[in-house]
Order: structure tokens, then C-alpha cells, then sequence
């Protein structure tokens, strides 16, 4: 037999499997309550728009467009309704600046291809998105932490690069009730990312898979908006805004989309040429007109929904977790991040709360690029109904008493 692994790229020792993938498998288990996937619930899915719009296409002229190849950009008609959202948020921007991709994660690999090479420093937030240290591992990054209100210098993370044997290329940010902790990023510290951005002349990559989710707070303009008007135009911008379909309409589909100055899109495009021609076309061709019909009423719909959930998932951590245990309280998006006491190991505490209280979480350290945080995890509250929340987060304030109570 041939004896693969001798023959792998250097690059794919890099890569790992994804442990919230791996988690979503407990979803299977009927008995279990699971606050593992950050996922949308499928039962508030808009079913029948998507059943009328594929009718629709495929008894129309455009049935036989919908499966052929298209441009690698993506389906100009959702383009432009995609630079109509964009502007309702404060980022004027041309069609020439949108590429549709097969989900955002796509757009992150993308971005990690087009600017890292071995060695370089990535600025991420101490825990950071699982899914983006996956996309990056693979082209051997350095990762610094990405701290806004941090003394830092340009110079002290320019020459930490240095150090690393690379150069800094970007900071990667989820500013909007970020995966994993649900916080968000006040105006000044989108804005002294932005500078530090500017001093250290790389770019940002604003990931807004969750820019849509605000229950409560006011809405605070994405770090692009901000770019635009310090620098006069998308054009001078140096900010590159990945969005996403899969939280509000769905994920089914994997589509998302990369705002960015032109030149970013043409060399992003030329890569998209190179590994998938075009992101499918039917799905693109519905999405659409789904979201040209639908979008405003969905995120509508979901917000009640969520919030009425991060309300229980508040309440029942209040009532039901021992004194030293932490959490963030979102102000939108799917996730609340625990902090549980130090000696605390999140990974141990998932098989015993899977085996012996049928909760399933994802432990926090698998969001930290050098394998801290141990003593975190993340529960997102997407998917269950208030009172399987309420009896979950008994069930894990139980265990976690139980671990601290001395011996």
C-alpha cells in the first residue's frame, strides 16, 4: 500500500477536524439536549418561499440558465441586492466589489490563500471563530492577539512578525456577537482596529456572519462602514467584508459573499476560477429571489424567536450555576461563552456531561490558537426551546457544583 502520509504537503499536518463538526453528530441522540452547533433551527426555516421559488424558476425561461455555469463573481441580480443591504448598513459599494461564494467560509480560505504565506502573523481575538483557525491553519499562519484596548504598539507587533520569520497581513475581527463569546465590538475598538490596521498598512477581515442577529443595544456601524469614511471610498478601503446567507435564510445552500476595493475581488476571483468556476448557480438564482421576497420578515421572525431563547439561557445560568462560573450576555447572535473556574477542564466536563446528564457543549479551547483556555466553553442557544433549556442548564449547574465542591 501506498504510504500516503509521506507524500502529504508539509501544510496538511495543519489541519484538524473540526470539533463542533464532530459535536453535531450527539444531535442524532433523541435524548439528548444539545448546546453544541451554532446553528440555525431548521424548524424556522422559510420552507415554502423556497418551495415557491424553485417552482417558480423551473416553469419559467430561466429553468435552463439556473443549471448551467455562470460567471465566477456570482449571479449579478443577487449582487445588486446584496450592494442595496450593504448600503442600508453604511457601505456603499458597487456590484464590481461583491463576489457570492459557497458560504463565508469559503471566503475565508479564500482570503487566508490570497495573503498568507508560511511564517506571516495573523491578529485574531483570544478565543477567535474554530472555523477561521481552520481555514488559515492550512497556509501556516503565526497568530497574535488581536487586543483593541491593549498598549500594544505597531511596532511591537511588527516586530513580533518579524520574529516569527514573516510579516503581519491582516486582523481578523468578528465585531458583531462573535462565535465563539457572543460580544461585540464597541465604536471605539472597531476603530482603533482600524488604526491599528492603518499603522501597520494591512488589512482587516470583518466577519459578519451574525451582523443581522441584534435583539437589543444599538446597532453599531460594521468596521467597513468606518473604513469607507475615513478613507473616502470602498475604493481606498483596506477592510474586506465577508457575509453570510446560512444565519438567516439558510445554510442548506452555502451561500455568502465577500465585499471588498475591486482589486481584492478581481484576485479573489481568479482563485475561485481555480477551485470551484462558480458557486452553483440554481442556488444562487433562488437565493435571490428568496431574499428579494422573504429576507426583512425572516430575520424578523428568527430574532423573536432567539432572543425569547437568550432570555431563558440568561435566566436559567442565573438560577442554576454555582458561584465562580461567568458568562457573557450577547447583546444578538447564538452564543453565550462560560468561564468556569481555574483547574476547571471543559473537555473532561463534556464527557461527563454527555454521559451522565445528556447536555452536549463545545469546549472553549478549541477557539484559542495556542490551546489555552481550557476553563472555557461556549453554549449556544439557537436550537432548543426554553424549557429544554432550562432543564439543561440545570442539569450542567449540577455537574459543574458538583466538580467544585471540595474534595
Amino acid at each position: 500500500m501506498l504510504d500516503w502520509p509521506h507524500i502529504y504537503a508539509s501544510r496538511s499536518s495543519r489541519m484538524g477536524a473540526s470539533e463542533i463538526r464532530e459535536l453535531l453528530k450527539l444531535l442524532d441522540q433523541p435524548d439528548m439536549i444539545s448546546f453544541a452547533g451554532g446553528i440555525p433551527d431548521p424548524a424556522l426555516f422559510p420552507t415554502d418561499v423556497f418551495e415557491k421559488a424553485y417552482r417558480d424558476l423551473f416553469t419559467s425561461p430561466a429553468g435552463h440558465a439556473a443549471l448551467q455555469y455562470s460567471v465566477s463573481e456570482g449571479y449579478a441580480p443577487l449582487r445588486e441586492w446584496i450592494a442595496g443591504q450593504m448600503a442600508e448598513i453604511g457601505i456603499t459599494c458597487g456590484i464590481e466589489n461583491i463576489m457570492i461564494t459557497s458560504g463565508s467560509q469559503q471566503a475565508l480560505d479564500y482570503l487566508g490563500k490570497l495573503f498568507i504565506s508560511p511564517g506571516d502573523t495573523i491578529l485574531a481575538g483570544w478565543p477567535t471563530y474554530l472555523g477561521a483557525l481552520q481555514a488559515y491553519n492550512a497556509y501556516e499562519p503565526v497568530y497574535d492577539r488581536l487586543e483593541p484596548y491593549s498598549n500594544r504598539s505597531a511596532d511591537d507587533y511588527r516586530d513580533a512578525a518579524k520574529a516569527s520569520g514573516g510579516a503581519v497581513k491582516f486582523a481578523y475581527a468578528l465585531p458583531d456577537f462573535a462565535n465563539p463569546t457572543g460580544e461585540t465590538m464597541d465604536l471605539t475598538a472597531r476603530e482603533r482596529v482600524l488604526a491599528l490596521a492603518e499603522e501597520l498598512d494591512v488589512a482587516v477581515i470583518e466577519d459578519a456572519a451574525y451582523q443581522s442577529l441584534r435583539y437589543d443595544g444599538e446597532a453599531i456601524p460594521p468596521i467597513l462602514a468606518l473604513d469607507i469614511e475615513r478613507s473616502g471610498g470602498i475604493e481606498n478601503s483596506r477592510t474586506i467584508y465577508c457575509g453570510s446567507f446560512s444565519k438567516t435564510l439558510s445554510p442548506g445552500l452555502r451561500l455568502g459573499w465577500v465585499v471588498a476595493a475591486s482589486p481584492v475581488i478581481s484576485r479573489l476571483v481568479l482563485i475561485k476560477q481555480a477551485s470551484d468556476l462558480n458557486s452553483s448557480t440554481v442556488n444562487q438564482m433562488i437565493m435571490n429571489s428568496v431574499a428579494r421576497s422573504a429576507f426583512a420578515g425572516q430575520v424578523a421572525k428568527i430574532k423573536t424567536a432567539y432572543q425569547a431563547r437568550r432570555d431563558a439561557m440568561l435566566a436559567a445560568l442565573e438560577k442554576h450555576m454555582p458561584a465562580g462560573v461567568t458568562w457573557s450576555r450577547p447583546e444578538g447572535g447564538m452564543f453565550i461563552w462560560l468561564r468556569l473556574p481555574e483547574g476547571l477542564d471543559g473537555g473532561a466536563l463534556l464527557t461527563r456531561a454527555v454521559a451522565e446528564e445528556k447536555v452536549a457543549f463545545v469546549p472553549g479551547k478549541a477557539f484559542f490558537a495556542d490551546g489555552s483556555g481550557a476553563n472555557t466553553l461556549r453554549l449556544s442557544f439557537s436550537c432548543s426551546s426554553p424549557e429544554k433549556i432550562e432543564t439543561g442548564i440545570s442539569r450542567l449547574g449540577k455537574l459543574f457544583a458538583s466538580e467544585l465542591q471540595p474534595a
